[in-house]
């Protein structure tokens, strides 16, 4: 709720609680996931905290070259200033900076925890473009599985269209590991020349154009925050 209400990062805010900064209805709270009632009035350093900001739910097709990041110390692009918000959004995991796509933004943090959670199944599909053919032994161990450091990443489908010059992977993965479809790619031989994600559970990224973005409808917030 700290974050939400953009007093700090989850982390700094967890800071805050452990020094005795953090008060609600007057009394001090240190316990980290303390559970505290939507309209409560929380102080920090003696100072009321401003009431939640509206939630907002935005998907952008992020373009190649911008970071998945709210800041980026190197002063690089990011996903919060293509849309301009005055809220505090942040992205929803993360998409590297040489991808393109699909990245959703919140300042909702119990709904983007429920979208990331693994327990929701949220598949994320990708569209891959590889500099010539994929041999069929390549595909087979993407859907066997390939060991990363954090487990064995598998494809829950992978198809192929294209030849000789050059070929597109469509694959589908139920974990989002960073760098993991560029990682399994180079471990089966192939090398990626672009990558997009295009869906994120049921929502797909359609024909918004790269750059662009739109809120997404109550339909949607519910379909991918359900539990």
């Amino acid at each position: 709720m700290l974050a939400d209400r953009g007093v700090a990062s989850r982390r700094a805010a967890e800071e805050l609680m452990r020094e005795g900064r953090v008060r609600v209805g007057g009394e001090v709270i240190r316990e980290m996931g303390s559970k505290v009632p939507p309209d409560a009035r929380i102080e920090v350093d003696g100072r009321a905290v401003a009431a939640p900001a509206p939630h907002r739910y935005v998907v952008l097709n992020k373009p190649r070259g911008i970071v998945s990041t709210a800041r980026d110390e190197r002063g690089r692009s990011t996903v919060v200033e293509l849309i301009g918000a005055r809220e505090r959004l942040y992205p929803v995991g993360r998409l590297d900076e040489d991808s393109e796509g699909l990245v959703l933004l919140t300042n909702d943090g119990a709904w983007a925890e429920r979208v990331l959670h693994p327990r929701y199944g949220h598949e994320r599909e990708y569209e891959v473009s590889i500099a010539g053919p994929v041999p069929a032994a390549s595909v087979a161990a993407l859907r066997r599985g390939i060991a990363l450091e954090e487990g064995l990443a598998r494809a829950a489908r992978v198809s192929v269209a294209g030849g000789a010059r050059g070929s597109t992977l469509h694959m589908v993965l139920q974990t989002g590991w960073k760098r993991q479809v560029r990682r399994m790619c180079a471990a089966v031989g192939l090398r990626v020349l672009r990558l997009r994600r295009v869906r994120l559970g049921p929502l797909e990224l359609g024909r918004l154009r790269p750059g662009a973005w739109r809120e997404l409808t109550t339909r949607e917030v519910r379909a991918l925050g359900e539990t």
